[in-house]
């Protein structure tokens, strides 16, 4: 198998190259729509679409009121910790940091009585649990409940736009709070807006406890400012304040400027350091409560400057509070370089890594017609020449996440409720919640093709395949029947798991590798694997 894999490698190169344009025919409409849409086809999905109508699929994914299937609905009863609320999450979360801090205490004790503590691993004998266990266990079990909802939900649109509104708006989980706040982001925050108004979402996101946190507005107060504990302290009326050891000190303009360059205006958008400075001037006092008492969002009017201030040369008068931040979010949204960045960055998710200016001229007019809605702005989309065109069919490169879940919905696969999955989404690139940079991940072919990640796509291809990959179960049966006519086999593999897609140079290199291969089961496994792992199963 060691061959074949190598082998297979040097095939997934390929992936670099763009294939050929060719016509379209209603069956290639239907693919290209659930590669986009979607993550992938599922087995006799084309095939069906092709029959009922693309453009009818598409409107159903559309509608924001689409129920999802009952079979989703069971598989959450897997995750139950995640329907925990973010004020008991928070209190779990203040009482762990306790147990951690006497935890820690309590072995700093035992290590000063040790009579040997040059003796290795004394510090840690006999230490208990980390009181944080919980929440590594509630980040795997986000990850993976991600992964299975992309692979089994019917509303595959609305799973594709909360992935991508959660990299546009990127947080990072293993940061402080946000492995107790990053929970309710994805399913309070994120998602039930994921096709709605723009500006209702951006309103959102900066209400959001674990963007607060993440981009550290919630320790951004006016200079000068003290809050009313330290008063009272000054007066001798509370010898012990809250927080003593972490009061916010000034401005902090991280969320300011990623707000600006990230999530409206973009990096050319015509903003100036003066705006950005004046914007965490506005957004002062949007801060975030403990979390002993809840971790929610607390506008702290202590903590606000009260002062005149200028963004994009309109003025916000001295004397107001956190209704000059609402409307300063407002104004972003409706910035036309707002409109043109973000619509550029859907273009570039749904068509062309480089999008054409046609294609994100009309998503613009589009927001501009309807006000910022995200289902408005899709329909144009994928209503645009550009979408349709053949030059941008397979044209994209998928991520380890689009790769891994396509790669099970192709042959019928079920993730189980284990993180286990999700740990290899990690494995290829990409661990879902963990990009430390505010930008998310990257979208392009540039960014995810190389040699050693096409090789670990390969491994992860073959031993989905081959039944062997942990947390996922699959049934080769009921995709591709096993025989000893391999060239049936590979055509059979190419119609069943690649959409008819399969080149000659592919059919070529798989039909070689069958050759060493006299078992049929196996056969069709390398088959199989060879295929998910190729050049054209890696492009969408």
């Amino acid at each position: 198998m060691t061959k074949s894999i190598l082998v297979a490698a040097a095939l997934a190169a390929a992936a670099r190259v763009a294939p050929a344009q060719q016509p379209m025919s209603p069956r290639d409409s239907a693919v290209h729509a659930l590669d986009r849409l979607a993550y992938g086809p599922t087995p006799g999905q084309a095939d069906s679409l092709a029959r009922t109508g693309v453009m009818r699929w598409i409107e159903r994914q559309l509608d924001e009121k689409g129920d999802d299937s009952r079979a989703l609905a069971d598989r959450g009863r897997d995750f139950g910790g995640l329907a925990a609320s973010r004020n008991d999450l928070a209190r779990r979360y203040a009482q762990a940091q306790r147990e951690r801090r006497l935890q820690k205490q309590t072995m700093a004790d035992s290590a000063g009585r040790d009579a040997d503590p040059m003796r290795p691993g004394a510090r840690r004998a006999g230490a208990a649990p980390g009181p944080m266990r919980e929440f590594r266990e509630l980040a795997g079990d986000l990850a993976q409940w991600t992964v299975v909802r992309a692979t089994v939900a019917d509303h595959q649109l609305a799973e594709i736009m909360t992935d991508f509104w959660l990299n546009h708006f990127n947080v990072y989980l293993n940061k402080g709070a946000d492995r107790y706040l990053v929970p309710s982001y994805v399913e309070e925050t994120i998602r039930p807006r994921a096709l709605g108004r723009f500006e209702d979402l951006l309103l959102a996101v900066a209400h959001s406890p674990a963007m607060l946190f993440y981009l550290d507005n919630a320790e951004s107060v006016a200079p000068g400012s003290e809050p009313p504990q330290a008063r009272r302290v000054r007066f001798g009326y509370n010898p012990r304040p809250a927080n003593a050891n972490r009061r916010p000190t000034g401005l902090n303009e991280n969320y300011a400027r990623e707000l600006l360059e990230l999530h409206t205006l973009g990096v050319d958008g015509g903003y100036s350091q003066g705006d950005v400075i004046a914007v965490a001037r506005v957004l002062t006092g949007w801060s975030v409560e403990r979390p002993d008492k809840g971790g929610g969002f607390v506008f702290r009017d202590w903590a606000h400057d009260r002062g005149s201030k200028t963004v994009l040369g309109v003025a916000f008068p001295a004397g107001h509070g956190e209704d000059e931040g609402e409307r300063l979010l407002r104004m972003l949204a409706e910035q036309p370089a707002t409109m043109h960045h973000v619509s550029a960055q859907l273009c570039a998710r749904f068509v062309s890594d480089e999008p054409s200016d046609e294609c994100i001229d009309e998503a613009v007019a589009a927001w501009k017609r309807s006000r910022g809605d995200m289902r408005e702005v899709l329909r144009a989309i994928f209503s645009s020449r550009a979408f349709w065109s053949p030059a941008v069919v397979a044209s994209k490169v998928k991520t380890p996440l689009e790769f891994a879940v396509s790669a099970v919905r192709a042959v019928g696969g079920e993730p189980d409720s284990t993180p286990r999955l999700a740990q290899q989404v990690a494995r290829l690139g990409q661990p879902l919640f963990l990009q430390a940079s505010p930008a998310g991940y990257p979208e392009t072919q540039e960014d995810w093709v190389n040699s050693g990640a096409l090789l670990n796509r390969m491994t992860f291809a073959t031993a989905l395949a081959g039944g062997r990959l942990a947390g996922v179960a699959t049934n080769l049966d009921a995709i591709v029947p096993a025989t000893r006519d391999y060239d049936a086999l590979v055509e059979a593999v190419n119609q069943r798991c690649l959409s008819g897609r399969m080149t000659e140079h592919t059919r070529q290199v798989i039909r070689k590798e069958l050759a060493q291969v006299g078992d049929p089961a196996e056969a069709r496994a390398l088959a199989v694997g060879l295929a998910l792992g190729g050049p054209e199963f890696q492009r969408q």
